[in-house]
């Protein structure tokens, strides 16, 4: 347990952050899978641009790491453009 006043702050804003963070991740992983669930290429397009606007925002927020940000981007976008 924390002892000092201090410690017990940084343990309940961890706690929330914790909690907003897996909800961001859990929000991404769906949009991702909406992406390429997609059967024509309209659909995984428009789904493409809700997921990497996401993936940008948790990269600036620092919630996943930019070039973590940047492959997944890359590689929606080779699965979206591979659809006929």
């Amino acid at each position: 347990m924390a002892q000092h006043k201090s410690a017990e702050k940084r343990a309940r804003q961890s706690v929330r952050r914790h909690a907003r963070n897996k909800a961001y991740l859990s929000r991404l992983k769906t949009l991702m899978k909406k992406v390429r669930s997609s059967k024509d290429r309209e659909n995984a397009a428009t789904a493409l641009k809700v997921a990497v606007k996401t993936l940008d925002q948790l990269a600036a927020k620092g919630v996943i790491h930019k070039n973590t940000a940047a492959n997944q981007k890359s590689r929606l976008t080779k699965f979206v453009n591979a659809i006929k």
